[in-house]
């Protein structure tokens, strides 16, 4: 007989509950957990469990929680830090992602018994004839899939995880079957900011947590080595950022790169933004363990980005060289570049170095 049991991560919103509901009514037998990651955050907190606790009751399944805080604090804050202590722009929700609903939900869902483990991602799973294997795919959500976040998971988990939202093209619909279903949660805002920052601003986050040294006052200089102005950290900065400089120049000019050894904010006019290749390092591919020749794809540098032409070259200690066709914009170390096939397969992905 076959198992249908799923453990499904629950944030108390929308799209895991309405997740709960359709893998309930496609003869699968849920189990509702909450991951208690950080205390007050916007996705671990009272509401959210009582939120949460209720859909399940009301559906009649069995909901958990569990402590997961000072595993969170371990693999997700702790690198959000050590990123900018490094110049570089995390995507935390990708570490959340690898350490948390799919690596620790995992281990979870095969003490409880289950088969597969569920979220409320928008993304499919599917098998590929193609590559011979259970592959991720980009949902039929558009702007608002979710695949770009989910590149570094692990390859053997694919064909145990669902996915229920994968078919729906906007959030509205997933609205109104809460809505018909009397879900107390169907009109619930989405959580937009980085969970464990609770009064939205990462900056004075930071101050709280980082070492002191890594934001100490520096210059802004052009690229030619000009000084035009100080900052005041290089964390309060990003590359593309044009607000906020507090300099004059003769055209508007933009951070195209962070100087940690020289403690400097390098600016240039926005052509100067616009690189036609890349380095990237952490790769974890999805659809073979190595890539051993150049590789034709599209790829996308962040996750509001589109998927652009390239070429992905493999290089020394597992790292890969991008080039594109056309130059990209404000290419940044730390975010993820995540590699597609022309039917929205994900094959792999990595860290812009």
């Amino acid at each position: 007989m076959e198992n249908k049991k799923v453990l499904l991560g629950m944030s108390g919103g929308v799209d895991s509950s309405v997740s709960a509901l359709l893998l309930k009514q496609n003869g699968y037998d849920p189990i509702g957990m909450t991951l208690e990651l950080f205390a007050g955050s916007s996705c671990c907190n009272v509401s959210t469990y009582i939120d949460a606790k209720n859909v399940c009751n009301s559906i009649g399944i069995p909901h958990i929680t569990d402590d997961c805080k000072t595993l969170f604090k371990k693999c997700v804050i702790q690198d959000f830090i050590d990123c900018y202590s490094n110049c570089k722009t995390p995507n935390p929700c990708i570490e959340c992602n690898k350490y948390m609903k799919f690596g620790y939900m995992w281990e979870k869902a095969k003490e409880l018994g289950c088969e597969y483990i569920a979220t409320g991602h928008y993304a499919k799973t599917e098998y590929s004839e193609k590559y011979g294997r259970w592959v991720l795919k980009k949902s039929n959500a558009g702007k608002k899939d979710q695949s770009y976040v989910l590149w570094n998971i692990q390859k053997e988990l694919i064909e145990h995880v669902l996915f229920p939202l994968s078919d729906f093209e906007d959030k509205e619909q997933i609205r109104e079957i809460a809505r018909e279903n009397n879900l107390k949660v169907a009109n619930k805002p989405d959580s937009e900011d980085i969970c464990f920052i609770t009064d939205g601003n990462y900056k004075n986050f930071l101050s709280l947590n980082m070492d002191p040294k890594y934001i100490k006052k520096g210059n802004i200089v052009l690229k030619t080595g000009e000084i035009l102005g100080k900052h005041d950290g290089l964390t309060n900065y990003t590359i593309g950022q044009r607000k906020g400089l507090g300099i004059s120049y003769k055209e508007p000019l933009y951070v195209i790169k962070l100087d940690g050894k020289k403690n400097q904010v390098v600016v240039g006019t926005e052509k100067d933004l616009y690189e036609k290749e890349l380095f990237a390092d952490d790769i974890n591919w999805l659809i073979f363990d190595e890539l051993q020749e150049p590789l034709k794809c599209y790829a996308k540098i962040r996750y509001k980005a589109k998927e652009a032409e390239a070429i992905v070259y493999p290089e020394e200690n597992g790292e890969v060289r991008v080039e594109f066709t056309e130059p990209q914009k404000s290419i940044t170390s730390g975010q993820s570049v995540v590699f597609y096939d022309e039917d929205g397969v994900v094959l792999g992905g990595g860290k812009i170095k």
